[in-house]
């Protein structure tokens, strides 16, 4: 079966086999409208190449794991990775790379393409997968560009075409992928044209740059926007700062140069252009019978279409479509870099000034009015810099990802994750937290008295003046882990707990844990050396250099911002719990566990008395499981096998009992638990990822580590005996802890 036709050859009716961007430029060409050259590949080749791989067991493999519905978007990131390497890896049969190899010869010869995705449900009616499949331009030779034709093909499982996906209910068991390959038309003026608003139906939007569309469609390149009524009339202009715009790059792909400073004054379009190219997208509406998107570029003055797709985004308030956010979590390297310098420049300064600022508030001295305003601007403040870490710091955890694509593009290891190896060993916030925590224990081991006194309780009889100094300094600095929202309930006896932590620290060997253990930087070294090699020209090193360094502060900024907003919100849960200690000796019952509006009214009014039935704070007590499993799936998140007693984390309580030697096991690690990772000898979590922090502070301190285990704090019970392998994914239920205290009496 012939599986690659010229655009004239298909039908346009037969979106099934050659995707819905496919068939819509096919429609245009009939409208007569100046279109690229374009090759058509069905859905077959895509069956044919997985079939001839037992690639579609894999790839449900990869997503069955656990329940798709209960997996964060960390897993599917995971799992996308996975899938993308399986595809680089594996090979198109001879006969398919034969007939795709002499049509890419014959309609291009050593020309530039463009390879872009054509899914079957792509551009439909009712869904739009705009900016959620790839498309790779300026790509030269037949080698290169069937590379990027299985990209493209291996796109369909792409983390954010699997939570669009999810949202939509499509069946991703029946799924397919065509692709369409373009002559590259490199454009002096690129844009994009809406025939009716997403925003408001009423008028019309072009958006225009100046060289390649990249620049404008991965938010790199800010674009000048014209509004457009439906009588055809401008009725705004924005002209945005013209700085740059994206070029064919020498090698493949594009890249960002400098505008010439006559285009920095100058708009890209006039405005009887920008009317001209909106006529054309209305005249596409009135065809269609419902408002298009169209992606266009112009050389010279002729306007040539590159795709075609139905305006489909939802603006009225319906929070179902989620596409915008899924998009917002990939990022060019540009704008990464600029994100980047607002999160380090701006976000954790200002986090700082805040925590700083709350910590010296005096709370006891404060009026029960002024202690209730106090808990609401503190919680006014945890919402914002919450929404501030869904809003950039999330989305810069991409660094790691672009960066780790690019690597396996570049070297196509047998292990899609070895690029997290050239990240390790990196300046970690919670690792400079814990080199201090390692200090004070260092004072406790000298001081058996002072051991003892922490041993037994006693820590307010320790006549030890320079502890106490430690302790002071190290929560002025860090804030103190056992009061956070992980402990909204409590900070009392925190210190005591903190210092039990501490001396479970003072009984290793002297300096153990100050350097990590577990990165080897020859190794690191050695693989640097060998992907920087592999690279083509100087400019390829140049990006991967950038791309380096931007996933190492990626990296490390994945868990420093943990940190600095676990900070705020201790201070928040200080606040409360403040407030509830004071109700407390008020004698209002069940002060400890007021939620923070009941805490807040109290103060405000010492008349009111709230229903303790419903209680603010759940006890956090770990649910009764009878199911007993012998061996749990997980994902391989840090190397190494370990064994040891499980300590389920369900309370601040239980992780002030943690004992050294003992496995971490938990629902996901928070920020303020990971002071305690140098002490275990395994880590579970039920939340999964490689690049989630708590898996990269595993990591850090060479500590085997499983993430994505269904149900881990319910299906394991603290003193369980478990094995942990970090290199499988799999951790093996030794013996129950019931037997093991059996066998112990």
């Amino acid at each position: 079966m012939k599986t690659i036709r010229l655009l004239s050859e298909i039908s346009p009716d037969d979106s099934g086999l050659y995707g819905g961007k496919a068939t819509a430029l096919r429609r245009l060409q009939e409208l007569g409208l100046r279109l690229p050259a374009t090759l058509c590949i069905s859905t077959d080749a895509y069956r044919q190449f997985v079939s001839h791989n037992g690639l579609q067991e894999k790839v449900e493999i990869e997503l069955h794991r656990k329940k798709f519905s209960d997996m964060r978007w960390e897993e599917i990131w995971d799992a996308a990775l996975r899938i993308r390497s399986l595809f680089l890896r594996h090979e198109l049969s001879a006969e398919l790379s034969l007939e795709l190899s002499n049509a890419v010869a014959e309609n291009f010869g050593n020309m530039p393409v463009t390879v872009r995705s054509s899914a079957p449900e792509e551009d439909s009616g009712a869904t739009s997968f705009a900016g959620l499949h790839e498309s790779f331009v300026n790509i030269h030779g037949a080698g290169p560009i069937l590379e990027h034709v299985k990209l493209v093909w291996a796109s369909l499982w792409s983390d954010r075409a699997l939570l669009y996906r999810r949202e939509l209910g499509l069946d991703t068991a029946r799924s397919a992928m065509a692709v369409i390959i373009q002559e590259f038309v490199i454009g002096e003026v690129s844009g994009v044209t809406f025939s009716a608003n997403p925003a408001d139906a009423r008028q019309g939007v072009v958006e225009a740059v100046y060289g390649l569309n990249q620049g404008l469609v991965d938010g790199t390149v800010e674009p000048d926007r014209w509004l457009i009524d439906r009588k055809k009339k401008i009725i705004k202009e924005h002209y945005s700062p013209r700085r740059e715009k994206m070029v064919a790059a020498a090698d493949d792909g594009a890249t960002l140069i400098d505008l010439p400073q006559d285009k920095m004054l100058q708009p890209p379009l006039n405005s009887q252009e920008a009317i001209a190219i909106y006529k054309k997208a209305k005249k596409l509406e009135d065809f269609f019978g419902q408002p298009r998107d169209i992606e266009w570029t112009r050389t010279g003055t002729e306007f040539f279409f590159l795709q075609s797709r139905p305006v489909t985004a939802r603006q009225d308030g319906d929070a179902g479509d989620k596409r915008g956010w899924y998009l917002s979590l990939h990022r060019s390297e540009s704008s990464l870099q600029k994100l980047r310098h607002k999160i380090e420049t701006e976000h954790f300064p200002a986090m700082a000034s805040v925590a700083q600022e709350l910590a010296a508030t005096d709370l006891l001295s404060l009026p029960d009015r002024e202690l209730a305003k106090e808990i609401e601007k503190r919680l006014g403040l945890k919402e914002k810099w919450k929404a501030i870490y869904w809003e950039d710091f999330i989305p810069f955890a991409h660094g790691m990802r672009l960066f780790g694509q690019f690597y396996n593009d570049t070297v196509s290891p047998a292990d899609p994750f070895e690029f997290v190896e050239l990240l390790s060993d990196a300046p970690l916030l919670s690792k400079k937290r814990n080199r201090a925590l390692w200090e004070i224990a260092g004072h406790v081991k000298e001081h058996p008295a002072l051991a003892q006194a922490i041993a037994t309780g006693n820590l307010a009889e320790a006549a030890d003046r320079k502890f106490f100094i430690l302790l002071d300094q190290f929560i002025s600095q860090y804030g103190d882990p056992f009061c956070g929202t992980y402990n909204e309930k409590t900070c009392e006896g925190s210190r005591e707990d903190l210092a039990g932590i501490i001396l479970q620290m003072s009984s290793g060997a002297a300096g153990e844990q100050m350097v990590p253990p577990g990165n080897d930087p020859s190794r690191r070294t050695s693989l640097e050396e060998s992907f920087l090699a592999s690279l083509g020209g100087a400019e390829k090193r140049v990006q991967a250099l950038g791309l380096l360094d931007l996933a190492r502060a990626s990296y490390r900024l994945r868990d420093d911002d943990n940190i600095m907003l676990g900070r705020i919100e201790e201070e928040y849960a200080r606040a409360l719990q403040t407030g509830r200690r004071r109700l407390k000796a008020r004698k209002v019952e069940g002060a400890d566990l007021l939620a923070e509006k009941e805490v807040r009214r109290c103060l405000l009014d010492k008349g009111y008395r709230p229903n303790t039935s419903v209680k603010g704070q759940n006890g956090g007590e770990q649910k009764e499981n009878h199911i007993r499993a012998r061996q749990l799936l997980g994902q391989p998140a840090g190397p190494g096998i370990g064994r040891g007693t499980a300590r389920v984390i369900g309370s601040p309580e239980d992780l002030a009992q943690f004992k050294k030697g003992e496995v971490l096991v938990c629902d996901a690690v928070d920020p303020n638990m990971t002071f305690v990772v140098p002490l275990a000898a395994g880590v579970i979590e039920r939340r999964g990822g490689m690049l989630i922090h708590g898996a990269i502070i595993a990591r850090e301190y060479g500590i085997p580590c499983v993430t994505g285990v269904p149900e881990a704090a319910t299906l394991i019970r603290s003193g369980d005996t478990v094995a942990v392998d970090g290199y499988l994914g799999i951790v093996t239920l030794m013996q129950p802890a019931r037997a093991a205290v059996a066998e112990g009496k």
